[in-house]
């Protein structure tokens, strides 16, 4: 056993170190920091690195701060980049830098790589701060560290072997009222519910949905712990993807803020505009088709915007639920008749009770029946019409691995105008006699 303050000829420790790293990973957690770097300094750092990488996620991030910077880029040289990535987010901004500055060009850019996670991925999400602990490990033991993290919220304390993979978690209730001399192998719970880094956000909301978790692990391909992603963490991160999704609805750039350049703005948004006019010339040319009509009777020209403005808000009422079911993952591709079917169930039921109210409405203002029945009549075929394409599009976006949030609104707008304009003016065609 390796006691603090202990004077150890430095051969004996490298011998001592080659033989057994795991344990002397094991007895070098268990002291203060200040000795657990003075003895790692004793040895060359091929040994130092074969026991270092074996240490706890926070005991090595610990270490990798207070060793000197000599020691620190052997030590960075040596060890997998996989496993001092995650250390190295520990560090802070400077510390981390400089650390990055000694090593090699390929060395550095691999960890700068493995340090910078896709947006949308776990290994964004995860805070690399965990409280990782060896299973030979004492209550008491983690009891101390625990208290040293401050007012850091832990939920679960996670446990890896010597080679740095996953094991299993503790729950926090589970800990505080166990012996002190207890080990933690006696209270673990294998638990194989992790998510790699790469995973995607919709993959970690879908895990933490069905299995209630406070605490994600995140690993590598090979299983070993790098981070964990916090539920406050993923909740923040969901509203966020919601927030840049109502812009995306809207043709406006995720990127752009409220104090954002006005020649940011324009150049975002107007390619979004330009298109939504192609779309409102198709409409317009529907509306070309009954000109005849609509010059037999002007009231149609008036009434149009009635019929367009209705549907409209019926498909965008059910584009809202369904990008929100989409985004929290409420419904899955595999829901979309489902969806479809209870959207065009709501919008044919509120299509009836609107119709009926504009009916009466137009009938008091033109005293034609007919004019009443026909707008009527397409007010609840264009509101179900809307309402199955609300549904249905961002359904059909996600089938072939578009973003339903970034067409989702143009594609529904030009719907619901042509179907809006197509059925009342087609319908007042049809029934012109009774106009």
């Amino acid at each position: 056993m390796i006691e603090a303050g202990e004077a150890v000829l430095g051969p004996v420790l490298e011998n001592y170190f080659q033989l057994y790293p795991d344990d002397a990973a094991g007895q070098l957690e268990a002291l203060p920091l200040e000795e657990t770097v003075r003895i790692l300094l004793q040895v060359t750092p091929p040994t130092a690195a074969a026991v270092f990488e074996r240490l706890g996620p926070q005991t090595a991030g610990q270490v990798l701060e207070q060793i000197d910077d000599e020691v620190a880029r052997m030590l960075l040289e040596i060890v997998d980049p996989s496993r001092t990535a995650p250390l190295l987010l520990r560090l802070g901004k400077e510390v981390r830098e400089r650390r990055l500055a000694s090593l090699s060009p390929r060395t550095a850019a691999e960890l700068n790589t493995l340090m910078t996670y896709p947006p949308d991925t776990a290994g964004h999400l995860m805070d690399p701060r965990i409280s990782a602990f060896r299973p030979d490990a004492t209550v008491e033991q983690v009891m101390e560290r625990l208290r040293s993290l401050g007012r850091r919220r832990v939920h679960d304390i996670l446990l890896v072997d010597g080679d740095g993979l996953l094991i299993g978690s503790i729950p926090l209730q589970d800990l505080v009222p166990a012996p002190r001399e207890k080990r933690l192998e006696e209270l673990v719970r294998i638990s194989t519910v992790n998510v790699i880094a790469l995973a995607t956000r919709e993959e970690v909301v879908e895990i933490l949905d069905r299995h209630r978790l406070t605490t994600l692990p995140v690993v590598d391909i090979e299983g070993r712990l790098l981070g964990a992603i916090r539920y406050d963490a993923l909740v923040r991160a969901v509203e966020q993807e919601a927030s840049m999704d109502i812009q995306r609805m809207v043709g406006v750039s995720e990127e752009e803020r409220a104090l954002s350049k006005v020649s940011f703005a324009v150049r975002k948004r107007l390619p979004w505009l330009q298109i939504n006019l192609v779309t409102a010339f198709l409409a317009a040319a529907v509306v070309g088709l009954f000109e005849g009509t609509i010059a037999r009777f002007t009231a149609l020209a008036v009434l149009l915007p009635v019929v367009a403005g209705q549907s409209g808000n019926t498909g965008m009422q059910a584009l809202a639920v369904t990008m929100r079911g989409l985004t929290l993952r409420e419904i899955r591709l595999r829901h979309w008749l489902r969806m479809t079917l209870k959207e065009a169930t709501v919008a044919v039921c509120n299509g009836v009770a609107v119709s009926i109210v504009t009916s009466l409405g137009v009938f008091l203002w033109s005293g034609s029946s007919g004019l009443a029945f026909v707008i009527g009549i397409a007010m609840v075929i264009s509101m179900a019409l809307a309402g199955i394409a609300g549904a249905a599009i961002p359904m059909i976006l996600s089938a072939v691995g578009q973003d339903p949030a970034q067409a989702s609104s143009i594609i529904l707008t030009t719907v619901t105008d042509v179907t809006g304009f197509f059925s009342f003016l087609g319908l007042a065609t049809l029934f012109s006699r009774l106009l």
